[in-house]
């Protein structure tokens, strides 16, 4: 047992878990309630990857839709399925700036992700050299 009284888990336990948080989000504009969930491991490693671009030597930041790549991944139904693809991002990004602002937030919180912490990343790229491991 650890010190918290709880024995650690197994790689069993961990890879069985369910570990999806789900929020019911009011959206006005919209005429009823989305739900978001967060984001899995993968998919933040993936949306992080498409929010810069290396141009020669220099890391630049992607802002072009940043609300609608995120939500893209993180809009859902009440089980969990996501509702929309790469494919409806450009789409996505026309919708109310407000109500996309008021979900992005949620989404934000619910993965775990800051605008701070997403600027830090780039700025360690420069100094370390990418590494893409080519799986998706």
């Amino acid at each position: 047992m650890e010190g918290n009284g709880k024995s650690p888990l197994t790689r069993d336990q961990i890879l069985a878990a369910m570990d999806a948080t789900i929020e019911a989000v009011d959206v006005p504009e919209w005429g009823g309630v989305v739900h978001v969930r967060n984001m899995t491991g993968r998919q933040r490693d993936q949306f992080e990857r498409s929010r810069y671009k290396m141009i020669g030597d220099k890391v630049e930041i992607v802002y072009d839709n940043t609300r609608a790549a995120l939500l893209a991944v993180s809009l859902c139904d009440a089980n969990g399925t996501l509702l929309f693809t790469k494919e409806d991002i450009e789409a996505l990004g026309e919708k109310n700036g407000a109500a996309l602002d008021r979900l992005f937030d949620v989404a934000q919180r619910l993965s775990g992700l800051r605008s701070q912490e997403l600027e830090d990343k780039i700025k360690n790229l420069k100094r370390v050299p990418s590494v893409d491991s080519g799986t998706n």
